[in-house]
């Protein structure tokens, strides 16, 4: 008989023996909780990601806004200080006054209209006029950090005057001292000095020229303030230059104080795309140290290296990568007529810092998330677990149906309607599977499954035992007594052969009458037939022997069994027609075992077995040899040996010569 097994089909998918192809299958509680957590996985990430798209587009929007505005600012501060002072120096220039002589002619007057300037702009360092002669006036602003130390002013002076004239054949320097209101402060003795104004590049730049131009910005040689200079000559005498130091201090502190991100840099650069002024005070020391020019080596800065290799920028912010971070930029031209004409706003913001809100939202985003996902679980973990538990009930009532146990019925209450139904629907199959199990050996038919036999109408030969039984003179014994009463006892004695046979591993193949006809190693492999199928009998043996003596108690008849066991090879498998099939051993084999049952009569014997019994569990059981006896139907003699009992480790070696047996002996 062909075991079931899979085999591979044409698609490559293993199928079982009755054609169903193998699927991936998982629990029904791992898939529901999967599929939700997938869901709010799929929905959770479709929103986040959303909202952490919209948060960044804002965040981009906000900085662009931020950096469009700061840069519009800056412009305006720097028209602010070009035409403040540009006004400052054309109303000294256009009138041909007290500046159109040298000093030290009218010094009080020069030095009154340069004291007003510097009061009316306190972001000038200083303001002064060069003469085509030599001739210098310098009205110095004492408020910048520097000059008060490098001219040794008193403690209250507001303003340096400072002259230089041509006295016995070379230039003095005199310098007076005055409060804020003008009044004197104190003056130096003058000194010999070698400065002169026409040797400066300010004079150079505007002498002769008629409109004011712009010189730096650099450092300033006294106070190593960043500055630049603004000149203009004097409408009257183009070799007359008025001047004025703008200390760009408010400038760089604007540039550090107003910042999107706390990592944001601004930075102006010139026309070659040098950098000039940084909002970074570290990069400002090393941009003057280096005479003004920050390159590579002296000042290195990512964020100035990307501006600087790329001459495509536009009018709109876009996304560079410095270094290792990028950064949202924006480059400005500043369209001051003066300063700083045609040089460049720089603002760059870090991306991460431009984010920061954005990641945090998403971390918060995700957190909640997380705390959803979480109670989600739990909950489908929940929800699966009451539907799987019914579903476990059920599987538990099919395995038990399965097993042919009818004794605990299909009690399954659930809230679904479908788990409802099909408890109804294995309730009534629980009902017509125990009525059709009537009539059918029960643990022949579970075995059967459980090894797979059942495959249609076939058979194969294989070694087994076979085992028959007998009651003696059943005819008289019904005879005498009721068959209802008959039917009652026999079933009684029906059940001890059963669970005798059962109880080692054997099935009952037929009841024939009166008699059984059991067999071991068929369906169920079983490599100790012989010896179960002759502990079997002794059991069946000794249970009979206190049937009876209960059925003499009720005056009842003796049911004296005798059994016949015989070891030998037998075609074994399904026979009968295409709607009913049975399933039983045909061979000499099976004839044998009916025969020795009936010999029993000759010896007046309970069991007896063939050789081939004996020689496969001679170890295990004790046996009576009995010698020679002719079966009928049969030409050859077959030996006969009675079986006594069980092997002890006492009797171990002696079954032969008279063993002590655990049950039965002879008749």
């Amino acid at each position: 008989m062909q075991s079931r097994r899979t085999a591979e089909t044409e698609t490559g998918l293993p199928r079982t023996s009755d054609g169903a192809r193998g699927i991936w299958s998982r629990p029904l509680q791992t898939l529901l909780a999967a599929t939700t957590v997938s869901l709010i996985l799929i929905v959770a990430a479709a929103l986040i990601g959303l909202n952490y798209y919209r948060a960044r587009n804002a965040a981009i929007d906000d900085a662009k806004a931020g950096m469009r505005v700061f840069s519009e600012r800056l412009v305006e501060r720097f028209n602010a200080l070009s035409d403040q002072t540009t006004t400052s120096i054309g109303l000294i220039t256009s009138v041909p006054n007290a500046f159109l002589r040298p000093p030290p002619e009218r010094l009080d007057d020069k030095a009154v209209v340069l004291r007003e300037i510097i009061r009316r702009a306190p972001h000038l360092d200083g303001a002064y006029a060069g003469y085509p002669d030599g001739s210098f006036l310098h009205v110095i602003n004492l408020r910048t950090p520097g000059w008060v130390a490098a001219l040794g002013a008193p403690a209250h002076a507001a303003l340096a005057v400072r002259s230089l004239h041509s006295e016995n054949g070379g230039p003095v320097q005199a310098v007076a001292f005055q409060d804020g209101k003008g009044a004197a402060a104190g003056q130096l003795p003058p000194v010999s000095t070698e400065f002169d104004p026409r040797t400066r590049p300010w004079y150079k730049a505007a002498a002769n020229i008629p409109g004011p131009v712009s010189i730096g910005p650099y450092q300033m040689a006294t106070t190593g303030k960043l500055g630049m200079t603004v000149a203009q000559s004097h409408s009257a005498d183009r070799k007359i230059v008025i001047a004025v130091d703008i200390i760009l201090d408010t400038i760089t502190d604007f540039l550090a104080a107003e910042r999107i991100t706390p990592g944001t840099v601004t930075f102006i650069v010139d026309t070659s795309g040098n950098p000039v002024i940084h909002s970074d005070r570290a990069f400002m020391d090393r941009l003057l140290a280096g005479g003004g020019t920050a390159s590579p080596p002296a000042a290195p800065d990512p964020v100035v290296d990307s501006v600087r290799s790329d001459d495509s920028w536009t009018a709109q912010p876009r996304i560079i990568a410095a270094g290792d971070r990028d950064f949202l930029t924006l480059v400005t031209p500043l369209k001051s007529p003066l300063l700083l004409a045609h040089h460049r706003v720089v603002v760059a913001a870090p991306m991460d810092e431009l984010m920061a809100d954005a990641n945090r939202s998403l971390l918060q985003a995700l957190m909640v998330s997380a705390m959803i996902v979480i109670g989600a679980v739990l909950f489908a973990l929940m929800l699966s677990r009451l539907i799987t538990k019914s579903l476990h009930r059920l599987t538990d009532s099919a395995d038990r149906l399965q097993n042919l146990d009818f004794a605990t019925p299909v009690d399954v209450s659930s809230h679904v309607t479908e788990i409802t139904t099909l408890g109804r629907a294995m309730n009534r199959a629980r009902d017509a599977i125990f009525t059709f199990a009537l009539y059918v050996p029960k643990e022949f038919v579970r075995k059967g499954i459980q090894s797979g036999y059942f495959t249609g109408r076939t058979a194969v030969r294989q070694e087994l035992t076979a085992l028959f039984t007998d009651i003696y003179d059943f005819t008289t014994i019904s005879e005498a007594h009721p068959p209802e009463q008959v039917v009652a006892m026999l079933s009684e004695y029906f059940d001890i052969l059963e669970e005798a046979v059962s109880l080692h591993n054997g099935s009952i193949i037929q009841f024939l009458g009166d008699s059984i006809f059991a067999m071991w190693n068929a369906p169920v492999p079983d490599a100790r037939h012989a010896e179960n199928a002759c502990r079997a009998a002794l059991e069946a043996q000794r249970r009979l022997d206190a049937f009876n003596r209960a059925q003499a108690e009720k005056g009842l008849p003796a049911f004296r069994t005798r059994f016949g066991i015989h070891t030998g090879q037998a075609v074994v498998g399904s026979v009968g027609a295409q709607e009913r099939l049975q399933y039983t051993a045909m061979g000499d084999t099976i004839n044998v075992a009916s025969r020795l049952e009936g010999i029993n009569k000759a010896y007046r014997t309970t069991i007896l077995a063939s050789a081939a019994v004996r020689e496969a569990c001679s170890a295990a059981i004790a046996f009576r040899p009995l010698g020679l006896a002719q079966a009928k139907g049969r030409m050859e003699g077959l030996q006969v040996f009675e079986v006594v009992g069980i092997v002890t480790d006492g009797s171990r070696g002696s079954a032969d010569r008279e063993p002590q047996a655990e049950a039965g002996s002879a008749a």
